[in-house]
């Protein structure tokens, strides 16, 4: 069951409280570069990013978010570490929230100058803990384990409590999955604010899609996490891709085609897998709950997708299209694809 943890409103999309899962990247380009950050961000906008994550070096990146929002959809979170100065710059050029390791700031002097600058503006911040900035207290009490994590986020998170800051997000990420799963879990557990899960230094695409989805998957199915990021070391588009893929396989974003297929065997005499591809590409974009089935065989095909809007079958000279498991029409092998684009132009339609 999905725990209902406490609402922040990001830029006025809002996270937790149980709203959907958004989807977050992280620019790759110097922030103060504005043509290519926002160019960026634009891409990651049209691919489906919810919110984004700018890295501030410096006073040019903290003033030119100003510049930057005025150019972009989605809200903008300033990435600080180390100083509280640049932490405030940030929040006044306009950045919707922050994020920032309050063990890092510079002391509880300068902490409370954050929390007054993101009171004044009345801005979220998310507290994050990650295996490389655990507090040295917590690291020498637990070593490098899951409570070690959640006792060093919480205790970041106290520290804003302190001088009345209330809008926080909290993450505790380990570039190890086990680890993230249990910190998370425990996490869940010890706070009602709202939970940004990921995988921190999760790799290149292929082993940080599938460090990701084994341990955001797991989280996601517990009911635990309000905003997402698939850290990938590449394009960052792919983690809007792999986010979203992530979701619908967890089935928390259901407003899409799902094409199954099967991985055919030796019954197979046609070429399913093409198609399968095809269906897959044709339909990335169609925004209606549906499903749909490339089949194998027809020894199993029609049975098998029986609870599919829409299936296709083969054998070696010929296919069957069926809904509900029911055979609507029969038609040639070499005539499958088109035959097939057909009817589902009149699902999408219908």
């Amino acid at each position: 069951m999905t725990k209902t943890t406490k609402k922040v409103l990001i830029g006025g999309v809002p996270v937790g409280g149980g709203e959907s899962v958004k989807i977050q990247s992280m620019c790759t380009t110097k922030t103060s570069d504005i043509p290519a950050t926002v160019a960026q961000i634009k891409n990651l906008e049209n691919a489906g990013c919810e919110i984004i994550r700018v890295s501030v070096l410096d006073k040019d990146d903290a003033a030119a978010i100003k510049l930057i929002k005025t150019q972009i959809k989605i809200p903008l979170v300033a990435d600080i570490h180390f100083s509280a100065e640049l932490a405030c710059l940030a929040v006044e050029n306009g950045a919707d929230k922050i994020r920032i390791n309050p063990g890092n700031i510079g002391g509880e002097s300068n902490i409370k100058r954050v929390a007054d600058c993101l009171k004044s503006n009345k801005i979220p911040v998310r507290v994050g803990a990650n295996t490389g900035s655990i507090e040295k207290e917590f690291l020498l009490k637990y070593g490098k384990t899951p409570r070690a994590l959640v006792e060093s986020a919480l205790a970041g998170a106290s520290v804003l409590e302190k001088y009345g800051v209330n809008d926080i997000v909290i993450s505790v990420k380990a570039s190890d999955a086990k680890l993230t799963v249990d910190a998370y879990r425990l996490l869940s557990k010890s706070t009602a604010y709202p939970l940004h899960i990921g995988v921190t230094e999760a790799g290149t695409e292929k082993m940080a899609v599938i460090k990701s989805s084994a341990a955001l998957g797991a989280l996601l199915l517990d009911g635990i996490g309000d905003t997402m990021r698939v850290s990938v070391t590449d394009d960052p588009v792919k983690e809007i891709d792999a986010a979203k893929s992530l979701l619908r396989a967890v089935g928390l974003d259901k407003n899409f085609v799902n094409v199954i297929a099967c991985p055919t065997c030796g019954r197979c005499r046609w070429n399913s897998m093409e198609l399968a591809n095809a269906v897959t590409e044709y339909t990335k974009n169609v925004k209606k709950q549906l499903k749909i089935a490339v089949m194998g065989c027809v020894v199993n095909g029609p049975g098998e997708a029986k609870d599919c809007d829409l299936g296709i079958a083969g054998a070696e000279d010929y296919c069957v299209i069926f809904r509900g498991g029911e055979i609507i029409k029969r038609i040639p092998s070499a005539a499958a694809q088109s035959e097939f684009f057909k009817e589902i132009d009149k699902l999408i339609d219908d």
